[in-house]
């Protein structure tokens, strides 16, 4: 399997995960009609904005999406694990920063050189 289909197949996990998670909070407030209302531990609009920054990254040539780890909590994106260059971390970062919704970007991520 090339790597554009490798990439294409990891997105629509990506995408299917996030969507289930979201059928699944909405199925749970439904459950709880007449008693107190569970809130979402975390919010539709960061699973979306997480999803969005990850399918960027899998998608970016130049980036290795699947090393990257992205967690999005009241749109500070934050971004963990290993990278070959600074260069890589560093437009791993602007791709997170240009994903509408996000307020800010920590990253984590460590530089590990080249392998």
């Amino acid at each position: 399997m090339n790597a554009s289909k490798m990439k294409n197949l990891l997105l629509l996990s990506v995408v299917a995960t996030a969507c289930a998670g979201a059928i699944t909070t909405v199925q749970a407030a439904g459950q709880d009609r007449g008693m107190q209302q569970k809130e979402s531990v975390q919010p539709g609009s960061d699973t979306w904005i997480t999803t969005k920054v990850k399918a960027e990254l899998l998608a970016a040539k130049d980036i290795s999406g699947l090393e990257i780890k992205v967690e999005t909590v009241n749109g500070v994106v934050s971004l963990s694990g290993d990278v070959d260059t600074q260069v890589e971390a560093d437009r791993a970062v602007a791709a997170a920063k240009a994903v509408d919704g996000v307020t800010r970007v920590d990253n984590r991520l460590v530089v590990r050189g080249a392998k």
